[in-house]
């Protein structure tokens, strides 16, 4: 049975899809089957941010109203074979689906794969509350800015009324020469300030997709993978190059960029 997990976010803008994208191209890379499910009815870009928009014959409201079957509805990534997107209401994003009709279609889904992670809308609507019913387990993202923080505060306020097996935090988009002039908190002390296991760290890392640059934001993403699967906490060191006489001069041309 695969593990379904939720993909949160107080606000958008965070890059959350992005961040659950990338780690099913991990997951998928490492073997395992995986299915990439859109529950943002309203904007729905799952299939877009994965470069595969032109694929998309039916999406998950043609499962539950009876079209075709949730494994029609499928499609596969054209570079990551293991990887599967269901997408989300394209026709008619106004129309009401129940919490019940979505989770049915990925409770199918869950004996034939590994993962479903699912792509949640941001904030705490009735999307938001559709996406959380169909989960086992949440991974919140942020970043280190003081309205995302507050926002995914919230966030995880609501998500303990779920009986979830586990919330779990990624900080996105870390600047690590912010972190050493202490401009920004670390990750780690964002954690702390949310209550909430820190699952990993993606440094800020502009044009990282499914492997096309193999920059720090891929090697943070492979360890968050690592940690999904094997339950360990290797959490990527956004920091470690803006310390010492080399690091002084990198984070002076990081900030004249």
């Amino acid at each position: 049975m695969a593990r379904k997990i939720v993909f949160t976010s107080g606000k958008g803008g965070v890059g959350k899809t992005t961040v659950a994208v990338n780690l099913g191209a991990c997951l998928a890379a490492a073997g395992e089957r995986v299915v990439l499910a859109d529950t943002d009815f309203g904007l729905n870009n799952i299939d877009v941010v994965c470069g595969a928009e032109d694929l998309i014959h039916y999406d998950i409201v043609d499962v539950i109203e009876g079209r075709c079957r949730a494994k029609q509805a499928l499609v596969r990534h054209p570079r990551c074979p293991n990887l599967f997107i269901l997408a989300s209401n394209h026709t008619d994003p106004e129309k009401y689906i129940s919490p019940q009709a979505v989770r049915l279609v990925l409770e199918g889904l869950s004996r034939s794969f590994d993962y479903i992670l699912i792509d949640c809308p941001a904030g705490i609507d009735a999307g938001f509350h559709r996406a959380v019913a169909s989960a086992e387990e949440s991974i919140v993202v942020t970043t280190p800015h003081v309205s995302s923080l507050r926002d995914a505060d919230k966030v995880i306020s609501v998500l303990k009324s779920y009986r979830l097996k586990s919330v779990e935090l990624v900080v996105n988009m870390v600047r690590g020469d912010m972190i050493v002039d202490g401009e920004i908190l670390s990750p780690r002390e964002i954690a702390e300030a949310l209550k909430t296991p820190l699952l990993g760290v993606v440094p800020q890392d502009d044009g990282v997709f499914l492997g096309e640059r193999a920059g720090s934001a891929q090697k943070a993403f492979r360890l968050l993978a690592g940690n999904v699967m094997k339950g360990t906490r290797r959490i990527y060191n956004a920091a470690s190059k803006y310390g010492g006489f080399f690091g002084s001069i990198r984070r002076s041309l990081k900030k004249n960029l």
